[in-house]
């Protein structure tokens, strides 16, 4: 199975992150551990979630996900296989980056997962009234302390995003090795310029959210379809757009050319961009996962990316 290097970590990771945002809220446990199964077994290791996650669905409180995924990690003896992603400044009780908060938003972190490390620890929301450098030192005493092996941000401007980069330079300090930010076909602006300019020049990874735009990129959502889902007003803006109409004609056309699925090929275009290791998907359901999964084995050819880039331009 081909494996994407993280930036300038030592960690190896399967070409499509596992989302974990719908673990707790759409999809129960024995949901979540079907999925989680399923993707493993498929040779799937990178697992996404964050302290946050699903604070914001009714009877949530925040850490459903990561408690969920902790069970699952306990109950397969799987550790060790996994690389665990999770977040810090987003749970309703560790808001912020504030070096004493990411101490205690990591170590509850560690509690709900099970494990005594991290593998990637991101900063889920830059937080500009705190310095970058109580940010790194904090970060930095997790992972002198083996709790956290690679530090990554979140939801970051291209000058603090730069700023943090030459603080760690400057004070030897740990260095983020990658940046979850939202990208996809539908929405390029985001990342595509100053951020990927940075992210190109010190050697990041970029592993990107939203990169199905909520679920817009699968091809469901048609005029005239209705689809139940919690995600539908978010698909639906894409849908009523000149460009949105485009980028689905254009996916349409190289899936037939491939047999493939759409939601593959939109993934493959995403996969195929500079700086990119692994896009992030989530699934709900067994169902869903196979057209997230093939994105590893889908290479398209130069003509059919240019297609796909300048119908989404």
């Amino acid at each position: 199975m081909p494996m994407a290097r993280i930036g300038t970590s030592d960690l190896d990771v399967f070409p499509l992150a596992l989302g974990g945002n719908v673990f707790g809220w759409t999809a129960d446990e024995a949901q979540s551990f079907a999925v989680l199964d399923a993707y493993a077994a498929a040779g799937g290791n990178f697992v996404d979630t964050a302290d946050g996650y699903s604070a914001w669905a009714p009877g949530n409180s925040g850490g459903e996900s990561e408690t969920l995924i902790g069970k699952w990690l306990a109950s397969r003896g799987n550790r060790d296989a996994i690389v665990v992603a999770t977040k810090v400044s987003s749970h309703p009780q560790f808001k912020g980056l504030r070096a004493a908060n990411i101490r205690a938003a990591a170590e509850a972190s560690l509690r709900r997962l099970g494990t005594d490390h991290i593998d990637l620890y991101y900063t889920h929301f830059d937080d500009p009234q705190v310095p970058v450098e109580e940010i790194l030192g904090a970060l930095d005493a997790l992972v002198r302390e083996g709790k956290v092996r690679h530090i990554a941000a979140s939801n970051i401007s291209p000058e603090r995003l730069s700023a943090s980069l030459a603080a760690s330079e400057r004070e030897g300090l740990p260095s983020y090795v990658a940046l979850q930010q939202l990208y996809n076909l539908v929405e390029r602006t985001e990342y595509e310029g100053a951020m990927a300019e940075v992210v190109a020049s010190h050697g990041l990874s970029s592993v990107p959210y939203y990169a199905l735009a909520s679920g817009f990129l699968t091809g469901k959502y048609r005029a005239g379809v209705t689809v139940d889902s919690p995600r539908a007003g978010g698909a639906g803006k894409y849908l009523a757009t000149e460009r949105g109409q485009r980028v689905l004609a254009a996916l349409d056309e190289v899936a037939q050319a491939h047999d493939a699925e759409v939601p593959t090929v939109a993934l493959a275009w995403l996969a195929a961009q500079p700086t990119v290791a692994a896009p992030i998907a989530s699934a709900r359901t067994v169902e869903q996962l196979p057209a997230l999964l093939a994105v590893a084995d889908l290479k398209l050819t130069a003509e059919e990316l240019d297609q796909l880039t300048a119908a989404s331009a």
